[in-house]
C-alpha cells in the first residue's frame, strides 16, 4: 500500500516558478519508478517527468518541459520533487505524483501506467 500526497501548487504569472512536493509513504519496494503528470481541462493526462531510484537516478522528462522542469527525489524523506521554472501559460493543469515498482525499462516508457496516484494539486500560469 502505497500513498502519495501532493503540494505546492499556486497561482503565478508567466516566467515564474514553482516547486510541487509528493510526501510518498508505504511500501518503500514499491516505488522504484515515481513521476508526475498533468491535466488540463478538455484535455488528456500528459507524462510530465519521471525518476528511477535503484541506488542512482534516472530522469526522463516530455520535450514540452525539458530545460524548464526538473524532477527529483530525497530518499531520506521519501518525497518526490517538480522544480517548474519559466512557467507558461500552457503548463496550467492538475498536477498529480505517482509511483510504483516497475523497473526501469518500464519506468522510461510511454505506456507506464502506475496504480498509485495523490489526489493532486493544481497550478495555474497567468499571462
Amino acid at each position: 500500500q502505497v500513498q502519495l500526497v501532493e503540494s505546492g501548487g499556486g497561482s503565478v504569472q508567466a516566467g515564474g516558478s514553482l516547486r510541487l512536493s509528493c510526501a510518498i509513504s508505504g511500501d518503500r519496494y514499491s516505488t522504484y519508478c515515481m513521476g508526475w503528470f498533468r491535466q488540463a481541462p478538455g484535455k488528456e493526462r500528459e507524462g510530465v517527468a519521471r525518476i528511477y531510484y535503484y541506488g542512482g537516478y534516472s530522469t526522463f522528462y516530455a520535450d514540452s518541459v525539458k530545460g524548464r522542469f526538473t524532477i527529483s527525489h530525497d530518499n531520506a524523506k521519501n518525497t518526490l520533487y517538480l522544480q517548474m521554472d519559466s512557467l507558461t501559460p500552457e503548463d496550467t493543469a492538475m498536477y498529480y505524483c505517482a509511483a510504483d515498482s516497475s523497473g526501469l525499462r518500464r519506468c522510461s516508457s510511454a505506456s507506464w501506467s502506475p496504480p498509485n496516484w495523490g489526489q493532486g494539486t493544481q497550478v495555474t500560469v497567468s499571462s
